[in-house]
């Protein structure tokens, strides 16, 4: 078996799209297209991906590896590392992906059920990356600093990293410190923009127990929106698509609950970085952001070619 170290690194991935993205952050996805476009990032397509398996773990983890594995041998079948745009996608097939290289009987009883029911086998080849963790590591900030076009200084920004793009760390490698990340803000930065620190800034948006308490799970984003705004940010950036359900897709019944008014646009990172790639907001698939974004455009100048 390949270790993941020995496999050769370049700049074509399989896009991993899951269930979220295509469905509420469609936005999401056209910029990072768009963006993927103007790095010299090749996406190839699988039809046939289905569901990252995260959402019946806590049910069935034979089931759930099942899924994940079946993800990962069309991947490796096509022989393209897997990027992810969800942070849970990426999470949940990094997870299986690590746990069935190392136990080989685990990877045998999955492969037997796997064989059986769709024909596949899974060999633990294949490499799963978030998109950030690519442009971070793969093509890195002073790339991407030396290819800005637009002028994004007077631009404050909030990052919000989430839950499941650093942690386990185990799983990741401990690529960076879970309880000190860095490389959201230095992408932020690196498109000239500023990366704000504010209080609980490594705290969940809530979207975990949004199902289960609704009012708990809005107090938390509440809390956190109230954080930026102290904060006098222009949009808070985010690169998981659940992230927004709870920032920009239930702002306005936050604002509704807790009597206050936000209007804090909510961006996908690659909506940020294509902004000061020079593209077009329309290309980013801004206008379908439920937060306007018309003040947050006017603050970006376009320098001369």
């Amino acid at each position: 078996m390949k270790k993941k170290e020995d496999q050769p690194k370049n700049n074509s991935f399989t896009l991993f799209l899951g269930c979220t993205v295509p469905v509420r952050a469609l936005n999401y996805e056209i910029a990072s297209r768009k963006v993927a476009e103007a790095l010299d990032i090749r996406f190839n397509d699988i039809p046939d991906f289905s569901c990252c398996g995260y959402p019946v773990k806590s049910i069935s983890h034979h089931a759930y590896l099942l899924m994940a594995a079946r993800n990962l041998a069309l991947a490796e079948a096509k022989g393209h590392p897997i990027c992810t745009l969800c942070s849970s996608c990426c999470g949940s097939l990094t997870e299986a992906n690590h746990e069935l290289q190392e136990d080989k009987n685990l990877r045998k009883r999955i492969n037997e059920d796997l064989y059986r029911w769709v024909g596949m086998r899974y060999e633990g080849e294949v490499r799963v990356q978030h998109l950030t963790r690519i442009l971070h590591q793969e093509i890195g900030v002073r790339k991407i600093s030396e290819k800005v076009q637009s002028d994004l200084s007077s631009l404050r920004v909030a990052p919000h990293y989430g839950c499941h793009y650093t942690k386990p760390s185990a799983i990741y490698e401990k690529l960076e410190d879970p309880e000190n990340p860095k490389s959201l803000d230095e992408l932020i930065r690196a498109t000239g923009a500023q990366s704000l620190s504010y209080e609980d800034k490594l705290s969940c948006c809530g979207g975990g127990v949004l199902a289960i308490d609704e009012q708990v799970a809005l107090g938390m984003a509440q809390r956190k929106l109230e954080h930026i705004q102290a904060k006098k940010a222009d949009a808070i950036v985010l690169i998981c698509p659940f992230c927004s359900v709870m920032y920009e897709s239930n702002q306005k019944k936050i604002e509704k609950v807790f009597e206050k008014e936000y209007k804090l646009p909510v961006l996908y990172y690659p909506q940020l970085l294509g902004l000061a790639l020079g593209i077009e907001p329309d290309e980013l698939g801004l206008k379908m952001n439920r937060i306007r974004t018309t003040d947050l455009v006017k603050k970006v100048v376009r320098r001369p070619a």
